[in-house]
C-alpha cells in the first residue's frame, strides 16, 4: 500500500469515527434549520459585510504587519457569515492557509468542517478567523509582539460580527480572548467571557483541531464533543 493510500484510508477512518461520535443523528432538527432573515437583518448583514471588507482592506495594506512574519505569502483575514451567531477563533494560519489565503483549509480545517457539520451548521453559517492573520515561520507559536500587532484586527472583527458565542480553538486563542495563562487542558469545557468596552460575549475554549488529529483518542474526541454540545445548547 502506498503512502498516499494509507493517508486516504486514515482520513476515511477519521471521518467515519467523527461522524459516529459527532453524528448528525444526535443533533435535534432545530439546529439544522436555516431561518429566512427579515429585511432589517439583511440590511444589517450588508453593512457588516462592508465593514469587514473595509477592515480586510486595511489589514492587506499593512500585511504582514509584523517584521517577524515577512516570510508569509498571503494575508489570511477570515471568512464566513458577517452576521454569524457562532464564531471560531484559532491561533494562526498554517502552510495550506498561507497558500490559499483562507483560514482552516488544511487537515485541521477539514476536521473543523466535520465538527461544524456535526453541530448542525454549515461552514458558511459561521465565521472563522485567527488571532494572527499571517503565517509564522515554520508554523511556530505566535510571539507576544505579533499578537499585539494583529489582535486589534480580530477585536474589530468580533465587534462587527457580534456573535453570540465564540469557540476558542487552542491555547493561544483562549489565552487572548480570556486574558488567561491557564493551559487549554484546564480552560476547555468551562465558559468564559470575552470583554471589550461594554461588550461581553460567551467563549467556549476547546482543543485545536490540529491537537485533535494528533491525539485522536476517544477521550479527546469526547471532550471536544462535550464542549460543542454546550455551545449548541447555548445557541438554542
Amino acid at each position: 500500500m502506498t503512502s498516499s493510500s494509507r493517508q486516504l484510508r486514515a482520513r476515511a477512518r477519521q471521518i467515519l469515527e467523527t461522524e459516529f461520535l459527532f453524528g448528525s443523528t444526535f443533533i435535534p432538527n432545530r439546529f439544522r434549520t436555516i431561518s429566512t432573515p427579515d429585511e432589517k437583518s439583511i440590511v444589517n448583514s450588508k453593512s457588516r459585510e462592508q465593514l469587514l471588507e473595509s477592515l480586510e482592506t486595511r489589514f492587506c495594506s499593512v500585511f504582514p504587519l509584523s517584521e517577524s512574519l515577512e516570510s508569509a505569502i498571503r494575508p489570511v483575514f477570515g471568512e464566513g457569515a458577517p452576521h454569524a451567531d457562532l464564531m471560531f477563533v484559532g491561533e494562526a494560519p498554517g502552510a495550506d492557509e498561507d497558500r490559499e489565503g483562507r483560514p482552516f483549509v488544511g487537515a485541521a480545517g477539514r476536521k473543523l468542517d466535520d465538527i461544524i457539520k456535526a453541530m448542525g451548521f454549515t461552514r458558511e453559517q459561521t465565521y472563522i478567523a485567527n488571532v494572527l492573520k499571517a503565517r509564522p515561520p515554520e508554523n511556530r507559536a505566535p510571539l507576544p509582539n505579533e499578537i499585539a500587532d494583529h489582535s486589534p484586527f480580530l477585536v474589530e472583527q468580533i465587534k462587527i460580527i457580534q456573535p453570540r458565542v465564540i469557540v476558542a480553538l487552542g491555547g493561544p486563542a483562549a489565552h487572548f480572548l480570556l486574558d488567561s495563562t491557564e493551559p487549554i487542558s484546564r480552560l476547555r469545557g468551562t465558559w468564559g467571557q470575552w470583554k471589550c468596552d461594554e461588550r461581553s460575549i460567551d467563549v467556549m475554549p476547546t482543543f485545536h483541531p490540529a491537537y485533535l488529529l494528533r491525539q485522536y483518542t476517544s477521550e479527546v474526541r469526547n471532550q471536544v464533543w462535550s464542549d460543542m454540545q454546550q455551545v449548541m445548547a447555548k445557541l438554542q
